[in-house]
């Protein structure tokens, strides 16, 4: 079926973000399968995650079918644009409809792209995963793709401005081998093991990263384990408690 709307999206992406001049290194994407379903697991830092995550996918000709929250179907631009890419609409409170949705996705051989931390990360470092993933390649019978994405938050982040400038901004890329999700684990142990997969790729895609704050009011993209002045985990969870 021809992609009306996704092929042309992909290349206003690719134009803009060589306008903008970002240094994208993206390795690893060869472990996305060329063909059949497959889940494509990220972390998530940025409202922009899903764009780049979806060029990873682009060098093995796939296009990747996100979930993503309804309230983005409902915009008046953003929805006639995530309907013609079939994307996936999840509302928190009739999850089913999504999942089912997803799966039909799965069976068909599309690639779902999913964020298992369900909202971005505001410390920069990984929150815990919803198994909703694991089950759903378990069900569908397809691998789980991990993949960790950094740099992303310094173009456009929650709690942030927006940076759409000629930043020459480095995005780094790391795509990991598959995680099978067997019918005889229990889910759990499997989201275990593809988060600590997702910690390597996204630590690994730190240590690559090629720039470092370029002084104290530039540390704020950082977390604080590594030095920056990004809060921590426990200072985002006592914030959102309040």
């Amino acid at each position: 079926m021809a992609e009306l709307v996704y092929r042309p999206v992909i290349g206003f992406a690719q134009t803009l973000f060589k306008a903008w001049d970002l240094k994208i290194d993206c390795r690893g994407s060869e472990n996305i399968p060329r063909t059949g379903g497959a889940v494509l697991v990220s972390n998530h830092i940025s409202y922009l995650d899903f764009v780049f995550n979806g060029l990873a996918a682009l060098p093995q000709k796939r296009l990747v079918r996100f979930m993503a929250k309804d309230s983005v179907f409902r915009h008046r631009i953003s929805g006639p644009l995530m309907r013609g890419m079939k994307h996936i609409p999840v509302d928190r409170d009739q999850g089913d409809a999504a999942y089912a949705h997803a799966l039909a996705s799965l069976r068909s051989g599309e690639i779902v792209g999913v964020f298992p931390e369900a909202t971005i990360s505001q410390s920069f470092t990984l929150k815990s995963f919803k198994s909703g993933a694991a089950r759903m390649a378990q069900e569908a019978g397809v691998p789980l793709i991990p993949m960790a994405v950094w740099g992303t938050q310094r173009l456009w982040t929650k709690g942030h401005p927006r940076n759409f400038k000629r930043s020459h901004t480095p995005i780094t890329m790391r795509v990991g081998e598959a995680v099978e999700a067997s019918k005889d684990k229990y889910a759990g142990a499997i989201t275990r093991q593809l988060r600590e997969r997702v910690q390597e790729l996204l630590e690994a895609a730190q240590r690559a990263y090629p720039v470092r704050p370029k002084g104290p009011d530039d540390t704020w993209w950082m977390p604080a384990h590594l030095g920056g002045t990004a809060p921590t985990p426990e200072q985002v969870r006592a914030a959102e408690a309040r």
